[in-house]
């Protein structure tokens, strides 16, 4: 398997959890105090949204690098 293959196959797996996911969301922890010993800190949880002619371009993109990479 080449390099071009996983590539593809990579793009391919992407898109699809992109379109049935919608999207991911992490948790941003930020210092806002710091007072002698006590230390306050805010955790903020973020959502990144995946739009949906994203995952579809992904996922043409990857069969057409999986179909490219299996001719040679």
């Amino acid at each position: 398997m080449n390099g071009i293959k996983i590539i593809g196959i990579v793009l391919i797996v992407a898109g699809l959890l992109g379109g049935v996911l919608g999207g991911f969301s992490f948790t941003q922890e930020t210092h806002k105090a710091s007072v002698g010993p006590i230390n306050l800190s805010v955790a903020e949880e973020k959502k990144v949204n995946v739009p949906l002619w994203a995952s579809v371009a992904a996922v043409i993109a990857g069969i057409a690098l999986v179909a490219t990479g299996s001719k040679r």
